[in-house]
């Protein structure tokens, strides 16, 4: 899947960038993309928080041994 995001040209992301524009207008793409935006952070607050929960326990496993 990430394959073929990135394997796009020049001409395919116009033709999405337009097609979005026609399916959303223009007013509705700055709240799409503020959307996207806070979902994005809080998925990476979530990995930090999920990564700081592991470094911890890992520093108890090692005191305790």
């Amino acid at each position: 899947m990430f394959n073929l995001l990135f394997n796009l040209g020049g001409q395919e992301i116009l033709f999405l960038a337009i097609l979005v524009l026609v399916f959303f207008g223009g007013k509705k793409i700055p709240e799409l993309m503020r959307g996207l935006g806070t979902g994005i952070r809080e998925f990476n607050n979530a990995k930090n928080n999920i990564e700081s929960e592991i470094k911890e326990n890992m520093k108890e496993i090692d005191k305790e041994k």
